[in-house]
């Protein structure tokens, strides 16, 4: 093709059993102008191999093989090589709607734009074949102006828009002309989003979704225990707040979002601790338990927090108290939960 519109970027580790259907969404679109580079992250399975087939018989594909460096380092490895006038970024478990890459973007040549957001689907499977399926969008608007954006993003982080990738379409010149890559850390996809969105000028937003995303695997990424979670948790807060700052808004929606959604992860960073997976001993459980409840930015967020449901507000009881022992037993109700009955905890959080 000499004409490229759209270079898809796909890391690719362990996901044999999901990657055809995500290869086949991607040559289902009715838009024919993509590339397609597929990273093998030293992909254990067959799921290096399996994009070697479908680069056989269609050569918009191309799949470039390394050694296992992470999502960061797969995704970094193929900006330089994409020729696409907009990058799109896939993960190779889930698939897209026919219609996606077609409507992307022909909205972002229509406004000139450097940024295409999308609504989504969240599909959390509690088994093989059935899932609870949550929609994530806001009616569709152009942003006249930087300031437009900055003033109504605090709507988009709180729908979960502007956290993950690929539910956007990214101008590639303004990622190459900013040098914007993505962190060598796990849970990259938002810090890459605050760098794009730092100077973003010429932003739309569709209120259409066309990517699925699919939760709650066992082997999944977000389904794993983490001993570092509280401390990613902080610094991401500390990036929002940064942000903020240097957009020079201190309005009052936009830092009650702020630090309604860092007290909402301080409690799954207090499920994470409960967790069956963790090997601390109860004491241990409960001194970090103490630690994260009793913390500064803790403190702060429940001041300025404003919870959006009756469930929330029961969950931030025991915290504002700064009982160690109430916190402890509700992060272990909802750890069972989360393990007992995924289609439950699925509802639940997503009416929080």
């Amino acid at each position: 093709m000499k004409d490229v519109k759209i270079s898809v970027i796909m890391p690719v580790y362990k996901v044999e059993k999901f990657i055809r259907k995500c290869l086949d969404s991607v040559l289902a679109q009715t838009l024919s102008d993509w590339e397609l580079i597929a990273v093998d992250d030293g992909s254990p399975d067959r799921s290096g191999k399996i994009c070697d087939e479908y680069a056989k018989k269609d050569s918009r594909i191309t799949v470039i093989h390394k050694e296992n460096g992470g999502a960061p380092s797969a995704r970094n490895a193929a900006i330089p090589k994409a020729r696409g006038e907009y990058l799109y970024f896939m993960d190779s478990d889930d698939w897209a709607e026919p219609n996606m890459f077609e409507e992307m973007y022909a909205l972002a040549k229509e406004h000139n734009a450097q940024l295409v957001v999308s609504g989504y689907y969240i599909e959390t499977y509690f088994s093989d074949t059935k899932y609870y399926s949550q929609q994530q969008a806001l009616p569709s608007r152009v942003f006249e102006t930087q300031e437009d954006f900055r003033n109504y993003a605090y709507k988009m982080f709180d729908k979960n828009l502007l956290y993950a990738p690929w539910n956007k379409l990214f101008l590639r010149e303004y990622i190459i002309d900013n040098c914007i890559t993505f962190k060598n850390t796990f849970w990259d996809d938002f810090p890459f989003n605050l760098d794009v969105i730092k100077d973003v000028e010429r932003v739309v937003l569709t209120e259409n979704k066309y990517y699925h995303f699919m939760r709650a695997r066992q082997e999944s990424e977000t389904a794993k225990y983490r001993p570092e979670m509280y401390e990613k948790r902080e610094e991401e807060h500390v990036w929002m707040l940064t942000l903020y700052k240097y957009w020079g808004l201190e309005d009052e929606k936009s830092r009650e979002m702020i630090h309604r959604r860092y007290i909402e992860r301080v409690i799954g960073c207090i499920e994470n601790v409960t967790n069956e997976a963790c090997t601390y001993t109860v004491k241990e459980k409960k001194a970090q338990i103490k630690m994260m409840i009793n913390a500064k930015p803790t403190r702060i967020a429940l001041k300025y927090a404003k919870p959006n449901s009756l469930m929330m507000k029961l969950m931030l009881f025991p915290v504002k108290l700064r009982s160690t022992w109430l916190t402890y037993l509700e992060g272990k109700f909802i750890s069972n939960v989360k393990s007992g009955n995924i289609k439950l905890f699925a509802k639940l959080k997503a009416n929080r």
